[in-house]
Protein backbone atom coordinates (compact mmCIF):
# COMPACT_ATOMS: atom_id res chain seq x y z
CA UNK A 1 0.00 0.00 0.00
CA UNK A 2 1.24 3.61 -0.77
CA UNK A 3 0.98 4.32 3.05
CA UNK A 4 3.39 1.40 4.00
CA UNK A 5 6.25 2.98 1.01
CA UNK A 6 9.04 4.67 1.90
CA UNK A 7 8.87 8.48 2.08
CA UNK A 8 10.85 11.49 1.32
CA UNK A 9 11.04 15.39 1.98
CA UNK A 10 13.10 18.42 3.05
CA UNK A 11 12.91 18.66 6.48
CA UNK A 12 14.14 22.56 6.68
CA UNK A 13 12.66 25.74 5.62
CA UNK A 14 11.73 26.51 2.27
CA UNK A 15 14.25 28.76 1.17
CA UNK A 16 18.40 28.94 1.01
CA UNK A 17 20.51 28.69 3.79
CA UNK A 18 23.68 27.49 5.19
CA UNK A 19 22.53 24.01 5.51
CA UNK A 20 19.29 21.66 4.23
CA UNK A 21 18.11 19.11 5.90
CA UNK A 22 16.38 16.04 3.80
CA UNK A 23 14.86 13.09 5.58
CA UNK A 24 13.92 9.59 4.46
CA UNK A 25 12.14 6.78 6.31
CA UNK A 26 11.23 3.33 5.40
CA UNK A 27 10.37 0.08 7.00
CA UNK A 28 13.88 -1.37 4.79
CA UNK A 29 16.06 1.24 3.48
CA UNK A 30 19.85 -1.23 2.85
CA UNK A 31 18.59 -0.84 -0.87
CA UNK A 32 18.58 2.78 -1.00
CA UNK A 33 21.54 2.79 0.87
CA UNK A 34 23.97 0.57 -1.40
CA UNK A 35 22.49 2.30 -4.28
CA UNK A 36 23.39 6.07 -2.97
CA UNK A 37 27.18 5.37 -1.74
CA UNK A 38 27.66 2.10 -2.48
CA UNK A 39 28.30 0.98 0.88
CA UNK A 40 26.10 -0.18 4.35
CA UNK A 41 26.40 2.70 6.57
CA UNK A 42 26.99 1.90 10.21
CA UNK A 43 23.90 3.35 12.38
CA UNK A 44 24.47 6.32 14.37
CA UNK A 45 27.77 7.53 12.84
CA UNK A 46 28.41 10.87 11.13
CA UNK A 47 29.51 9.94 7.67
CA UNK A 48 30.98 12.48 5.19
CA UNK A 49 30.03 11.15 1.55
CA UNK A 50 29.83 12.66 -2.12
CA UNK A 51 25.81 12.45 -3.06
CA UNK A 52 26.18 11.77 -7.08
CA UNK A 53 23.28 11.68 -9.67
CA UNK A 54 22.49 8.83 -12.11
CA UNK A 55 25.41 10.01 -13.97
CA UNK A 56 27.84 9.73 -11.66
CA UNK A 57 28.30 13.71 -11.09
CA UNK A 58 28.75 15.38 -8.21
CA UNK A 59 26.02 16.92 -6.78
CA UNK A 60 26.95 17.78 -3.11
CA UNK A 61 29.12 16.60 -0.33
CA UNK A 62 26.81 15.91 2.66
CA UNK A 63 26.78 14.74 6.21
CA UNK A 64 24.79 11.56 6.38
CA UNK A 65 23.63 10.01 9.39
CA UNK A 66 21.65 6.36 9.46
CA UNK A 67 19.16 5.51 12.36
CA UNK A 68 18.51 1.90 12.49
CA UNK A 69 14.69 0.79 13.42
CA UNK A 70 13.40 0.97 15.75
CA UNK A 71 15.88 3.08 16.97
CA UNK A 72 14.18 6.64 15.51
CA UNK A 73 11.84 9.22 15.12
CA UNK A 74 9.58 7.20 13.04
CA UNK A 75 10.16 3.91 14.03
CA UNK A 76 11.35 3.10 10.68
CA UNK A 77 14.91 3.00 9.42
CA UNK A 78 16.00 6.64 9.19
CA UNK A 79 18.40 8.63 6.68
CA UNK A 80 19.31 11.93 6.87
CA UNK A 81 21.25 14.02 5.04
CA UNK A 82 22.77 17.44 5.87
CA UNK A 83 23.71 18.79 2.60
CA UNK A 84 24.26 22.87 0.95
CA UNK A 85 20.77 24.56 2.24
CA UNK A 86 20.33 25.44 -1.94
CA UNK A 87 16.88 24.85 -3.45
CA UNK A 88 18.07 23.51 -6.66
CA UNK A 89 20.94 21.25 -4.75
CA UNK A 90 18.06 19.97 -2.51
CA UNK A 91 15.77 19.57 -5.34
CA UNK A 92 18.15 17.13 -7.47
CA UNK A 93 18.95 15.07 -4.17
CA UNK A 94 15.45 14.28 -3.87
CA UNK A 95 15.24 13.49 -7.53
CA UNK A 96 17.59 11.43 -7.74
CA UNK A 97 17.07 9.85 -4.33
CA UNK A 98 13.59 8.80 -5.56
CA UNK A 99 15.04 7.80 -8.92
CA UNK A 100 17.35 5.41 -7.14
CA UNK A 101 14.84 4.38 -4.91
CA UNK A 102 12.70 3.27 -7.48
CA UNK A 103 12.92 -0.33 -6.76
CA UNK A 104 11.24 0.09 -2.93
CA UNK A 105 8.94 2.26 -4.47
CA UNK A 106 10.47 5.45 -2.68
CA UNK A 107 8.38 8.39 -2.68
CA UNK A 108 7.70 12.44 -1.71
CA UNK A 109 6.57 12.45 1.64
CA UNK A 110 3.18 13.94 2.67
CA UNK A 111 2.49 16.97 5.35
CA UNK A 112 2.87 15.65 8.40
CA UNK A 113 3.86 11.72 7.52
CA UNK A 114 7.22 11.32 9.18
CA UNK A 115 5.47 12.71 12.85
CA UNK A 116 1.91 10.26 11.93
CA UNK A 117 4.70 7.16 11.44
CA UNK A 118 6.12 7.90 14.51
CA UNK A 119 2.73 7.88 16.13
CA UNK A 120 1.54 4.72 14.54
CA UNK A 121 4.94 3.09 15.26
CA UNK A 122 4.02 4.33 18.99
CA UNK A 123 7.02 6.26 19.11
CA UNK A 124 4.58 9.28 20.45
CA UNK A 125 1.17 9.34 21.45
CA UNK A 126 -1.10 12.08 19.70
CA UNK A 127 -0.91 14.35 22.33
CA UNK A 128 2.88 14.55 21.85
CA UNK A 129 2.38 14.45 17.66
CA UNK A 130 -0.14 17.62 18.08
CA UNK A 131 2.70 19.26 20.94
CA UNK A 132 5.76 19.12 17.57
CA UNK A 133 3.43 21.10 15.77
CA UNK A 134 2.68 23.60 18.25
CA UNK A 135 6.52 23.93 19.04
CA UNK A 136 7.22 24.71 15.45
CA UNK A 137 4.75 27.43 15.10
CA UNK A 138 4.43 28.81 18.33
CA UNK A 139 3.98 32.47 18.67
CA UNK A 140 5.69 33.33 22.05
CA UNK A 141 8.24 31.71 24.40
CA UNK A 142 5.38 30.61 26.69
CA UNK A 143 3.75 28.73 24.08
CA UNK A 144 7.00 27.33 23.20
CA UNK A 145 7.75 26.39 26.11
CA UNK A 146 4.33 24.43 27.13
CA UNK A 147 4.96 22.96 23.95
CA UNK A 148 8.26 21.12 24.57
CA UNK A 149 6.63 20.44 28.38
CA UNK A 150 3.74 18.80 26.00
CA UNK A 151 6.27 17.02 24.05
CA UNK A 152 7.80 15.84 27.05
CA UNK A 153 4.64 13.48 27.89
CA UNK A 154 3.53 15.65 30.88
CA UNK A 155 -0.08 16.13 29.63
CA UNK A 156 -0.57 12.63 28.42
CA UNK A 157 1.11 11.18 31.78
CA UNK A 158 -2.11 13.02 33.50
CA UNK A 159 -4.81 11.42 31.40
CA UNK A 160 -2.71 8.13 31.29
CA UNK A 161 -3.32 8.20 35.27
CA UNK A 162 -7.07 9.17 35.05
CA UNK A 163 -7.75 6.44 31.90
CA UNK A 164 -5.72 3.72 34.76
CA UNK A 165 -8.40 4.92 37.54
CA UNK A 166 -11.34 4.50 35.28
CA UNK A 167 -10.15 0.86 34.07
CA UNK A 168 -9.56 0.05 37.63
CA UNK A 169 -13.38 1.16 38.44
CA UNK A 170 -14.37 -0.56 35.37
CA UNK A 171 -13.15 -3.59 36.79
CA UNK A 172 -14.19 -3.58 39.90
CA UNK A 173 -18.09 -2.78 38.40
CA UNK A 174 -18.26 -5.00 35.57
CA UNK A 175 -16.89 -7.44 38.23
CA UNK A 176 -20.18 -7.47 39.85
CA UNK A 177 -21.76 -7.60 36.61
CA UNK A 178 -20.77 -10.67 36.09
CA UNK A 179 -22.40 -12.07 39.23
CA UNK A 180 -25.84 -10.55 39.38
CA UNK A 181 -27.20 -12.68 42.13
CA UNK A 182 -24.66 -11.38 44.39
CA UNK A 183 -25.83 -7.85 45.70
CA UNK A 184 -22.82 -4.98 45.76
CA UNK A 185 -21.72 -4.80 49.37
CA UNK A 186 -21.83 -1.21 51.07
CA UNK A 187 -18.14 -1.40 51.63
CA UNK A 188 -17.41 -1.89 47.11
CA UNK A 189 -20.40 1.46 46.94
CA UNK A 190 -18.27 3.30 49.43
CA UNK A 191 -14.94 2.23 47.16
CA UNK A 192 -16.71 3.05 44.21
CA UNK A 193 -17.82 6.57 45.28
CA UNK A 194 -14.77 7.31 46.64
CA UNK A 195 -13.14 6.69 43.35
CA UNK A 196 -15.62 8.57 40.74
CA UNK A 197 -15.25 11.72 43.63
CA UNK A 198 -11.36 10.91 43.29
CA UNK A 199 -11.44 10.94 39.28
CA UNK A 200 -14.15 14.02 38.67
CA UNK A 201 -11.41 16.68 41.12
CA UNK A 202 -8.72 15.35 39.18
CA UNK A 203 -11.11 15.80 35.41
CA UNK A 204 -11.97 19.24 36.95
CA UNK A 205 -8.52 20.31 37.75
CA UNK A 206 -7.43 19.30 34.42
CA UNK A 207 -10.61 21.30 32.87
CA UNK A 208 -8.81 24.20 34.65
CA UNK A 209 -5.74 23.79 33.55
CA UNK A 210 -6.28 22.75 29.63
CA UNK A 211 -8.97 26.24 29.74
CA UNK A 212 -5.33 28.37 30.78
CA UNK A 213 -3.26 26.82 28.47
CA UNK A 214 -5.49 27.64 25.46
CA UNK A 215 -5.40 31.21 26.34
CA UNK A 216 -1.56 30.73 26.64
CA UNK A 217 -1.18 29.03 22.88
CA UNK A 218 -4.14 31.49 21.59
CA UNK A 219 -3.08 34.58 22.93
CA UNK A 220 -5.09 36.89 25.99
CA UNK A 221 -7.98 39.13 23.94
CA UNK A 222 -8.09 42.71 25.23
CA UNK A 223 -11.10 44.10 23.76
CA UNK A 224 -11.54 48.05 23.99
CA UNK A 225 -15.03 48.67 24.47
CA UNK A 226 -17.39 52.01 24.88
CA UNK A 227 -19.20 54.66 23.41
CA UNK A 228 -18.07 56.33 19.99
CA UNK A 229 -15.25 58.77 20.07
CA UNK A 230 -14.22 58.04 23.33
CA UNK A 231 -10.42 57.34 22.18
CA UNK A 232 -10.55 53.66 21.98
CA UNK A 233 -8.41 53.53 18.50
CA UNK A 234 -5.97 56.54 20.07
CA UNK A 235 -5.79 53.82 22.93
CA UNK A 236 -4.95 50.99 20.62
CA UNK A 237 -1.85 52.94 18.62
CA UNK A 238 -0.59 54.02 21.92
CA UNK A 239 -0.47 50.44 23.29
CA UNK A 240 0.75 48.96 20.30
CA UNK A 241 3.38 52.08 20.02
CA UNK A 242 1.83 51.97 15.98
CA UNK A 243 -0.32 53.33 14.21
CA UNK A 244 -2.85 51.09 13.57
CA UNK A 245 -6.16 52.26 13.47
CA UNK A 246 -7.67 55.36 12.04
CA UNK A 247 -7.78 57.89 14.04
CA UNK A 248 -10.25 61.18 13.21
CA UNK A 249 -12.84 63.41 15.47
CA UNK A 250 -16.16 62.23 13.71
CA UNK A 251 -17.78 59.61 16.01
CA UNK A 252 -18.15 56.58 15.04
CA UNK A 253 -14.87 56.00 12.49
CA UNK A 254 -14.24 52.59 13.38
CA UNK A 255 -16.64 50.60 11.59
CA UNK A 256 -15.06 47.01 12.57
CA UNK A 257 -12.57 45.33 14.92
CA UNK A 258 -8.67 46.18 14.46
CA UNK A 259 -6.22 44.01 16.08
CA UNK A 260 -2.58 44.29 16.94
CA UNK A 261 -0.57 41.37 18.98
CA UNK A 262 1.35 42.58 21.39
CA UNK A 263 3.59 40.72 23.59
CA UNK A 264 3.50 41.15 28.07
CA UNK A 265 6.24 38.79 30.28
CA UNK A 266 6.45 36.40 26.70
CA UNK A 267 3.07 35.72 26.42
CA UNK A 268 0.82 36.88 23.10
CA UNK A 269 -1.97 39.29 23.99
CA UNK A 270 -4.56 40.62 21.27
CA UNK A 271 -5.49 44.18 21.44
CA UNK A 272 -8.85 44.83 19.91
CA UNK A 273 -10.63 47.83 19.24
CA UNK A 274 -14.26 47.96 18.27
CA UNK A 275 -17.00 49.84 16.86
CA UNK A 276 -18.51 52.77 19.26
CA UNK A 277 -21.46 51.32 20.56
CA UNK A 278 -24.84 53.76 20.69
CA UNK A 279 -28.02 53.37 19.17
CA UNK A 280 -27.46 53.57 15.52
CA UNK A 281 -30.26 53.32 12.90
CA UNK A 282 -27.31 52.95 10.21
CA UNK A 283 -27.06 49.36 8.79
CA UNK A 284 -23.51 49.54 9.00
CA UNK A 285 -23.13 50.96 12.14
CA UNK A 286 -25.51 48.32 13.55
CA UNK A 287 -23.31 45.44 11.84
CA UNK A 288 -20.20 47.05 13.33
CA UNK A 289 -21.85 47.32 17.07
CA UNK A 290 -22.65 43.77 16.34
CA UNK A 291 -19.43 42.77 15.88
CA UNK A 292 -18.29 44.90 19.07
CA UNK A 293 -20.54 42.72 21.41
CA UNK A 294 -19.50 39.60 19.51
CA UNK A 295 -15.91 40.66 20.83
CA UNK A 296 -16.72 41.46 23.73
CA UNK A 297 -18.41 38.13 24.69
CA UNK A 298 -15.00 36.52 23.46
CA UNK A 299 -12.75 38.83 25.74
CA UNK A 300 -10.77 37.71 28.31
CA UNK A 301 -10.23 41.08 29.67
CA UNK A 302 -12.74 44.53 28.73
CA UNK A 303 -10.50 47.55 29.02
CA UNK A 304 -14.28 49.92 29.14
CA UNK A 305 -12.83 53.55 28.18
CA UNK A 306 -14.96 56.54 29.00
CA UNK A 307 -14.51 60.06 28.18
CA UNK A 308 -13.63 61.25 31.14
CA UNK A 309 -14.44 64.47 29.67
CA UNK A 310 -18.17 63.72 28.31
CA UNK A 311 -19.61 61.46 30.68
CA UNK A 312 -22.99 59.82 29.38
CA UNK A 313 -23.28 57.41 32.86
CA UNK A 314 -26.66 55.51 31.53
CA UNK A 315 -24.94 54.25 28.37
CA UNK A 316 -21.81 53.61 30.39
CA UNK A 317 -23.59 51.45 32.57
CA UNK A 318 -25.45 49.47 30.23
CA UNK A 319 -22.30 48.69 28.26
CA UNK A 320 -20.54 47.44 31.95
CA UNK A 321 -24.00 45.23 32.88
CA UNK A 322 -24.10 43.72 29.50
CA UNK A 323 -21.02 42.66 29.66
CA UNK A 324 -20.50 39.02 30.73
CA UNK A 325 -19.81 38.11 34.16
CA UNK A 326 -16.68 36.07 34.22
CA UNK A 327 -14.87 38.72 31.94
CA UNK A 328 -12.39 40.61 34.08
CA UNK A 329 -13.29 44.46 33.40
CA UNK A 330 -11.14 48.02 33.70
CA UNK A 331 -12.49 50.81 33.58
CA UNK A 332 -10.38 53.26 31.67
CA UNK A 333 -10.90 56.81 32.22
CA UNK A 334 -9.34 58.34 28.74
CA UNK A 335 -8.20 61.92 27.40
CA UNK A 336 -7.22 63.07 31.29
CA UNK A 337 -4.99 65.86 29.75
CA UNK A 338 -8.11 67.70 29.41
CA UNK A 339 -9.75 66.43 32.77
CA UNK A 340 -11.77 68.56 35.04
CA UNK A 341 -10.97 66.50 38.19
CA UNK A 342 -14.22 67.95 39.57
CA UNK A 343 -16.81 67.01 37.68
CA UNK A 344 -16.29 62.92 37.77
CA UNK A 345 -14.96 60.12 40.32
CA UNK A 346 -12.07 58.08 38.70
CA UNK A 347 -11.00 56.20 41.74
CA UNK A 348 -13.11 52.80 39.92
CA UNK A 349 -10.74 53.01 36.96
CA UNK A 350 -7.60 54.21 35.27
CA UNK A 351 -6.93 57.91 34.34
CA UNK A 352 -5.24 57.93 30.75
CA UNK A 353 -4.32 60.44 28.45
CA UNK A 354 -3.60 58.26 24.79
CA UNK A 355 -2.36 61.58 23.86
CA UNK A 356 0.75 61.85 26.15
CA UNK A 357 1.03 58.41 27.49
CA UNK A 358 0.17 59.01 30.54
CA UNK A 359 -1.35 56.28 32.46
CA UNK A 360 -0.21 54.04 29.43
CA UNK A 361 2.60 51.66 31.94
CA UNK A 362 -1.10 51.37 35.16
CA UNK A 363 -3.08 49.49 32.24
CA UNK A 364 0.05 47.16 31.30
CA UNK A 365 0.99 46.59 34.85
CA UNK A 366 -2.85 46.03 35.70
CA UNK A 367 -3.19 43.56 32.62
CA UNK A 368 0.78 41.91 33.28
CA UNK A 369 -0.87 40.54 36.54
CA UNK A 370 -4.17 39.17 35.75
CA UNK A 371 -2.10 37.68 32.08
CA UNK A 372 0.35 35.87 34.61
CA UNK A 373 -2.36 34.60 36.76
CA UNK A 374 -4.22 33.16 34.31
CA UNK A 375 -1.77 31.55 31.75
CA UNK A 376 1.05 30.43 34.40
CA UNK A 377 3.54 28.96 32.57
CA UNK A 378 4.01 26.04 35.67
CA UNK A 379 1.10 24.19 35.22
CA UNK A 380 0.12 24.94 31.12
CA UNK A 381 1.02 22.41 28.67
CA UNK A 382 0.54 22.56 24.70
CA UNK A 383 -3.60 21.64 24.19
CA UNK A 384 -5.98 22.27 21.53
CA UNK A 385 -9.85 22.59 21.58
CA UNK A 386 -10.68 19.10 20.53
CA UNK A 387 -8.68 18.30 23.98
CA UNK A 388 -10.61 20.31 26.38
CA UNK A 389 -14.00 19.13 24.60
CA UNK A 390 -12.74 16.02 25.27
CA UNK A 391 -12.02 16.21 28.78
CA UNK A 392 -15.55 18.05 29.71
CA UNK A 393 -17.41 15.13 27.97
CA UNK A 394 -15.59 12.86 30.01
CA UNK A 395 -16.09 14.95 33.16
CA UNK A 396 -20.05 14.65 32.31
CA UNK A 397 -19.46 11.03 31.88
CA UNK A 398 -18.53 10.68 35.40
CA UNK A 399 -20.94 13.17 36.58
CA UNK A 400 -23.85 11.29 35.29
CA UNK A 401 -22.58 8.42 36.71
CA UNK A 402 -22.05 9.96 40.38
CA UNK A 403 -25.91 10.28 40.54
CA UNK A 404 -26.29 7.01 39.93
CA UNK A 405 -25.09 6.38 42.96
CA UNK A 406 -27.35 8.53 45.31
CA UNK A 407 -30.48 5.91 45.84
CA UNK A 408 -30.18 2.59 43.85
CA UNK A 409 -26.79 1.72 42.42
CA UNK A 410 -27.83 0.95 39.09
CA UNK A 411 -24.21 -0.68 37.67
CA UNK A 412 -25.11 -1.31 34.26
CA UNK A 413 -25.64 2.27 33.72
CA UNK A 414 -22.58 3.44 35.70
CA UNK A 415 -20.16 0.55 33.47
CA UNK A 416 -21.65 2.25 30.11
CA UNK A 417 -20.72 5.93 31.43
CA UNK A 418 -17.55 4.92 33.03
CA UNK A 419 -16.81 3.14 29.44
CA UNK A 420 -17.57 6.45 27.73
CA UNK A 421 -15.74 8.40 29.71
CA UNK A 422 -12.62 6.34 29.01
CA UNK A 423 -13.41 6.50 25.91
CA UNK A 424 -13.07 10.38 25.40
CA UNK A 425 -9.38 10.40 27.33
CA UNK A 426 -8.42 7.55 24.81
CA UNK A 427 -9.42 9.79 21.79
CA UNK A 428 -7.01 12.67 23.46
CA UNK A 429 -3.86 10.15 23.30
CA UNK A 430 -4.95 8.30 20.09
CA UNK A 431 -5.50 5.16 21.27
CA UNK A 432 -9.27 5.17 19.77
CA UNK A 433 -8.90 7.47 16.69
CA UNK A 434 -10.70 7.41 13.61
CA UNK A 435 -9.21 7.74 10.09
CA UNK A 436 -10.49 10.78 9.62
CA UNK A 437 -9.62 12.66 12.62
CA UNK A 438 -6.08 11.46 12.44
CA UNK A 439 -5.96 13.23 8.88
CA UNK A 440 -7.33 16.07 9.84
CA UNK A 441 -4.90 16.78 12.46
CA UNK A 442 -1.45 15.33 10.52
CA UNK A 443 -2.79 17.34 7.21
CA UNK A 444 -2.21 20.79 9.32
CA UNK A 445 1.96 19.41 9.30
CA UNK A 446 4.52 21.21 7.10
CA UNK A 447 5.67 18.88 4.90
CA UNK A 448 9.37 17.27 6.14
CA UNK A 449 7.74 16.60 9.89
Amino acid sequence: MLKDLPIIAIATAHGSAGVGVIRISGKELLPLMLNLFKKELKERIVHYLNLTDIDQEIIDKAIVIFFKSPRSFTGEDVLEIQCHGGMVVQHQIIDTCILKGKDIGLRLANPGEFTRRAFLNGKIDLIQAEAISDLINSSSIAAARSAIKTLSGSLSSIINDISSEIINLRVLIEANLDFPEEDISNLQKKEIIISLESIKIKLIKLVSKVSDSLILKNGINIVLAGQPNVGKSSLLNALSEEEIAIVTPLAGTTRDKVSSAIYIKGILVNIIDTAGIRNSNNIIEKKGIEKSWEAIKNADIVLHVIDSNKRDEDTELYISKKIPEHTHIIKIYNKSDIIDKKNGNYCDGILVSSKNGNGLDLIKKRNTKKITSSSSNEDSFSTRERHYYAIKEALEHIEVAMSYTQENFLLDILAEELRLSHIELCNITGQFTSEDMLEKIFSSFCIGK
